[in-house]
């Protein structure tokens, strides 16, 4: 039974309790959904990249919500209570984040820096500061605001090690967790080049949905390399 559909999945129930079926769509948005466009294999090329992305993470003991691949564009996660947060890490200055501050595009920040985003398309899913989070109920305290800067930090230096190896810069990404039903604070949704930014090590080439957003080319073309590259197939 379908309990949710959003710009780039569908949600199942399944016949086992505690767990869904995340269906992976070749829908593209960008600009809050302003922007739309589909292209026909991006849904499995997302759901590949996602499900090597996850299992590298939990072998660095990250807890994810992702269980098993089922088909190359469907996978059991477990069921999970989502926190109405996006945690966007940056390194490298682009996007929202120049048009804010004035700074160069692509220059390196100090440090990684962690910002949280309030999940409500109505509102343009506004930048929050920690108060923002706790007056909108989105956390419960601030040390689970914290637990997320942390997690997000260190899975910024284990996907940041191994794209670098992939001669891939990890740019900045959005992450998103929840909690089990044992109450873990979990990594979930999808890690891909739709909340990715990757740029080629040497030519600054985007092989990630900006891609889609400025018009630079074949959104699938773009996907498929980062997928080779994370499989070792190429560079």
């Amino acid at each position: 039974m379908l309990i949710y559909e959003g710009k780039g999945k569908k949600l199942y129930l399944t016949q086992e309790q505690g767990y869904i079926q995340a269906e992976f769509k070749d829908d593209l948005t960008a600009f809050n959904a302003q922007k739309r466009g589909e292209q026909k294999g991006k849904g499995e090329l997302n759901c590949l990249i996602s499900q090597a992305l996850f299992e590298l993470l939990e072998s660095k003991g990250i807890a994810t919500h992702y269980v098993k691949l089922i088909e190359n564009h469907i996978m059991l996660c477990k069921k999970i209570e989502m926190i109405p947060l996006e945690v966007v890490v940056r390194n490298i200055a682009t996007g929202s984040l120049t048009k804010r501050l004035g700074l160069e595009e692509g220059r390196s920040l100090p440090f990684a820096l962690v910002e949280f985003y309030y999940k409500d398309d109505a509102l343009g899913d506004p930048l929050l500061n920690d108060e923002h989070c706790l007056i909108l109920g989105a956390v419960r305290d601030r040390e689970v605001l914290q637990e997320l800067r942390e997690m997000g930090k260190r899975i910024n230096e284990i996907l940041s090690e191994f794209f670098i190896s992939r001669d891939l810069v990890l740019v900045d990404f959005k992450l998103e967790f929840g909690f089990s039903e044992e109450g873990e604070l979990l990594l979930a949704d999808e890690l891909s080049p739709d909340n990715l930014r990757l740029w080629d090590k040497h030519t600054g080439k985007k092989l990630d949905k900006d891609v889609f957003r400025q018009d630079l080319g074949d959104v699938k073309n773009a996907y498929e390399e980062v997928l080779h590259r994370i499989k070792g197939e190429g560079k």
